[in-house]
């Protein structure tokens, strides 16, 4: 399974490889990693529409993960990627408008690895 990670604080990067290398180096997941909503962006169009899983930081300078989710969700839909919402601000305001706007999903920071690593083994 490929997922692309967007959070624009870069040590997310060395802790989800750190989290999930027994996965990694049984190549059960595959991490990409977009440190913007545009970079996400330019990522995904480079994939060519493969299948992909998107875990979304919510508040992030420039595009927000909520201005993200609502142009993944219109933009690219074959497949259509799943959507989960990670933020330090588990308030009602952003689940219901990541919900309304189409997240699959919603966690809150510091991450669980163990919920999500429970998660991630739903969607495979």
């Amino acid at each position: 399974m490929k997922i692309l990670v967007v959070d624009d604080e870069q040590d997310v990067k060395t802790l989800f490889l750190q989290r999930f290398r027994k996965e990694i180096r049984k190549g059960e997941l595959h991490f990409m990693f977009a440190f913007s909503g545009e970079e996400a962006l330019d990522t995904l169009r480079k994939m060519e529409q493969e299948a992909v899983l998107i875990l979304s930081d919510i508040n992030m300078p420039g595009m927000s993960g909520l201005q993200l989710l609502e142009t993944i969700k219109k933009d690219f839909l074959k497949p259509p990627p799943v959507v989960m919402m990670v933020t330090a601000y588990g308030d009602e305001d952003n689940y219901n408008t990541a919900k309304n706007l189409g997240a699959d999903d919603f966690l809150t920071k510091p991450v669980d690895f163990k919920v999500l690593k429970e998660k991630l083994i739903q969607k495979l």
